[in-house]
């Protein structure tokens, strides 16, 4: 993936300071998500393709393809339990990129109101999701064999909002954390059914490739650690997503040639889920990812009640991470007491990723 000056918009994610139904604005694909407080301009995810893109509806989901990547978005109104209605969602989705042809899921977001609160029944609503995406993953297996990347995190607003990305090709290697269980494998005490997704996707081009990396939080083997410490947290995430995109866990995966490390992130968004952290939160960032990374900053609810922060976003483009300070998290996570406070504001309100080099 590479920054894009041009082509075809593929579908746009808008953060904003309440919900609206997926639509077709000028023919291109719009989501708009409550995940803004109404007091800064909304932030917009741009995906871009070199290609002409194709635009349309099904059923109550939008979408864009340009014969090599699928963009698809769809909302679910609130519910008293989730369980069925998100089945029914994910049905619908993945029936649709297998009969389109994009049988090789790259990314998923499922953004959910009250994420850790209560559904009719009393059960958390992010485990009434997780058993409705189970079911529906189970009765694809065949199709889909292997989890994407994903994020599943809070919005403002009750219901849910997924969007996918998928490719035509066999591109795509899902990866997993040496320093976490995958989320799939996790225990009952987590759920009646594990998390489904990967850690990240890496997707091969042409002549590079880019690592989707999921929501990642201060979770070591399955537990959540450094409780009520966000800067410790803060660098436990990014001493994960260290571990993740680095040469030797992609060469663990089969990916030769290819190597990152936390400071490469871009197009990312992190979300913070008390205000009186993001202060906190943004430091340590500015620290850690570099001057030119694009990054977006959310007040929601985690998917945990004890984790403080999740952070994700795309390694794309840049080369592998041989520089003396290229693994800066750990360095900080070593000397915690000693980060220092310098701070750096978002650079820009749009967050553009291109899908095809």
């Amino acid at each position: 993936m590479a920054d894009a000056t041009g082509g075809s918009v593929l579908g746009r994610i808008i953060f904003a300071d309440r919900p609206a139904e997926p639509t077709l604005v000028d023919g291109i694909p719009c989501l708009t998500t409550h995940m803004a407080n109404g007091s800064g301009a909304p932030i917009e995810e741009v995906w871009r393709t070199d290609r002409p893109a194709r635009s349309g509806t099904s059923g109550d989901a939008v979408y864009s393809e340009d014969g090599e990547y699928l963009f698809y978005a769809v909302r679910l109104g609130p519910q008293p339990v989730y369980r069925e209605p998100v089945r029914e969602l994910y049905d619908d989705a993945l029936r649709f990129m297998w009969e389109s042809g994009y049988t090789h899921l790259v990314r998923m977001w499922n953004l959910i109101g009250d994420i850790t609160g209560p559904n009719a029944e009393g059960v958390e609503i992010y485990r009434d999701f997780c058993v409705g995406r189970a079911e529906a993953f189970a009765a694809w297996a065949e199709q889909f064999p292997q989890l994407p990347a994903a994020t599943g995190i809070g919005t403002l607003s009750p219901g849910i909002d997924l969007c996918v990305l998928a490719a035509k090709q066999g591109r795509t290697v899902h990866l997993e954390n040496p320093r976490q269980t995958p989320a799939y494998q996790y225990p009952s005490r987590y759920g009646p059914k594990s998390p489904s997704f990967a850690r990240a996707t890496f997707l091969r081009g042409q002549q590079t490739g880019s690592v989707f990396v999921s929501g990642t939080a201060s979770i070591l083997g399955e537990d959540t650690v450094h409780a009520d410490d966000v800067t410790r947290q803060t660098l436990e995430t990014l001493c994960n997503i260290d571990a993740l995109v680095g040469r030797d866990n992609l060469h663990r995966h089969g990916v030769e040639g290819h190597g990152y490390a936390a400071r490469d992130l871009d197009q990312v968004k992190v979300y913070v889920r008390d205000p009186e952290h993001l202060a906190t939160v943004r430091d340590i960032c500015a620290q850690v990812f570099r001057a030119d990374s694009e990054i977006a900053y959310f007040n929601v609810d985690v998917c945990r009640p004890d984790l403080l922060v999740e952070i994700e976003g795309v390694c794309r483009q840049r080369p592998a991470s041989s520089d003396p300070d290229a693994r800066v998290a750990a360095e900080l996570m070593a000397d915690v007491d000693g980060v220092g406070i310098s701070g750096r504001e978002p650079g820009s309100s749009e967050s553009v990723g291109n899908v095809g080099e």
